[in-house]
């Protein structure tokens, strides 16, 4: 795609030292901006640092409240102005249904949903500018889609995806849109190789990269489109869409 001129734009990428967080910071760096990741891999985290004097690497858990609230009050008081959030960092986990216990289902939604409330909400305090600004979540096919035992992970992701309108209906007027993304079958591991019957489960007759996702995150933020809000997209080559017989 066009690279879109995000110069001088400060954003905030969770999870974004693996797979399609890492792909997502790669394509805001190509686009100028200047890239805060929040992971847990510190070796990641100072790799990436080091090969791109763009990136600023927070290492922290955003299952815990407070350590995003720390992550805030240091933007402040190295007065960044964030213009740009992606909450993507999530865990996918899964659990027989008579085991899913009540930490286990906490851990789930308190890093899929809770951190990206708090993210968001925070995010909305910084927020001055009343022309630009994005959030953009990453939820996951998985909402509409459910297979046994992902009571917790489906839930955290539907939520997710609700979350993403409230936002937007509260910050209306604010300049901030709020979107979500919903990919489907992402392969993450670039060594990976798959049989021809799952590329053609899709209508577009192969699994997506962690590129098709990040694509869709840049054209979100570019200013000029502005009039998607409060949207979710799916990225999931027409998966949801296509009958599967077995």
């Amino acid at each position: 795609m066009a690279v879109i001129d995000l110069s001088k734009k400060q954003v905030i990428v969770t999870g974004g030292c693996n797979g399609i967080g890492k792909e997502i910071v790669n394509q805001f760096l190509v686009s100028g901006a200047f890239v805060h990741i929040v992971d847990v891999d510190l070796e990641k985290g100072k790799e990436m640092m080091k090969l791109n004097k763009m990136v600023q690497f927070h290492q922290f858990d955003v299952s815990a409240p407070e350590h995003i609230s720390d992550f805030f009050q240091q933007l402040r008081d190295e007065s960044v102005q964030p213009d740009i959030l992606v909450n993507n960092a999530g865990i996918s986990r899964f659990k027989k249904l008579m085991e899913c216990d009540n930490s286990f289902w906490d851990e789930v939604i308190n890093t899929n949903l809770r951190a990206p409330f708090i993210f968001s909400r925070e995010f909305a305090k910084m927020h001055k500018a009343i022309s630009y600004g994005r959030i953009i979540n990453i939820a996951s096919t998985r909402f509409v889609q459910s297979e046994p035992d992902s009571e917790a992970y489906g839930a955290s992701k539907g939520g997710l995806v609700s979350l993403t309108h409230a936002l937007a209906a509260s910050l209306s007027g604010s300049g901030i849109t709020v979107n979500c993304i919903s990919p489907g079958w992402i392969n993450t591991n670039e060594k990976a190789s798959f049989p021809d019957v799952d590329h053609l489960q899709h209508f577009s007759g192969r699994i997506g990269r962690p590129s098709d996702v990040a694509n869709i995150v840049l054209f979100l933020c570019d200013p000029q489109n502005d009039f998607i809000n409060g949207e979710e997209i799916r990225a999931d080559g027409g998966m949801t869409r296509k009958m599967i017989y077995l």
